[in-house]
């Protein structure tokens, strides 16, 4: 296998990943048709940690951080790195260290399909980080692998350019050339969940609203006023 590093990504406005940050995984998530979310056992290290960017990808050796060195230099400022070790891994592979040479160079966060160490740091200097394992297992920096080619991250394939969005809900990547339409989707789907929240907080049920009687009684669910009676 031939391994590189690709330079140049096609990234989306910064602007608009920032739109899809704010709306949040959740309803991204929602908004592209309950698609690509990341495996639940990604979890960020700190409970307020949010990122929005544009997905800078790295595929290599488990247990091997040499890769991400490599990808550190052919970032932009906004920037999410994206690492997928070609087979499990829990170990430490990112750590204070390579967070202080991501601040440097403005990248967003980080997301890995494997271990973080020195977490007390990183909380310390908030840099956003969605992990699968917290360990202080070493690392070394040893082996060939690629920068920028599609990779698959906790289940979810990403391409160089695809915008990462990620918070305590998990991670959900969004496909370049789709970002706009889901951004207006989200949106739309904001502005109903408004009025839905209104109608909740007025006490109506949603039971109601969303016409789930009907359902209900499709089912075969009967309502009785105590057990052992009818009516």
């Amino acid at each position: 296998m031939k391994h590189r590093i690709v330079r140049r990504v096609l990234r989306v406005d910064s602007d608009l990943a920032q739109a899809l940050g704010e709306q949040g995984v959740a309803t991204v998530h929602e908004a592209q048709g309950r698609t690509g979310l990341m495996r639940p056992y990604l979890r960020p290290i700190f409970s307020a940690a949010r990122v929005a960017g544009s997905a800078i990808t790295v595929s290599c050796h488990p247990g091997d951080n040499l890769m991400i060195h490599a990808a550190i230099e052919v970032c932009a400022p906004g920037d999410v790195l994206v690492v997928a070790p070609t087979s499990e891994s829990t170990d430490g592979m990112f750590g204070e260290l390579l967070a202080t040479s991501c601040e440097a160079r403005g990248i967003a966060g980080l997301v890995i399909d494997a271990g973080v160490r020195d977490v007390t740091d990183l909380t310390g200097m908030q840099f956003p980080v969605w992990a699968k394992a917290i360990s202080a297992q070493g690392t070394v920096k040893a082996s060939a692998g690629s920068v920028n080619v599609e990779v698959v991250c906790a289940g979810a394939l990403v391409r160089p350019g695809d915008v990462i969005v990620g918070d305590q809900d998990g991670v959900v990547v969004v496909k370049r050339e789709d970002a706009a339409e889901v951004m207006r989707l989200g949106r739309a789907r904001i502005e109903k969940e408004a009025q839905t929240r209104d109608r909740l907080r007025s006490g109506e049920l949603g039971v109601d609203f969303y016409g789930l009687r009907a359902k209900l009684a499709e089912l075969g669910v009967e309502y009785i006023d105590e057990e052992g009676g009818r009516g």
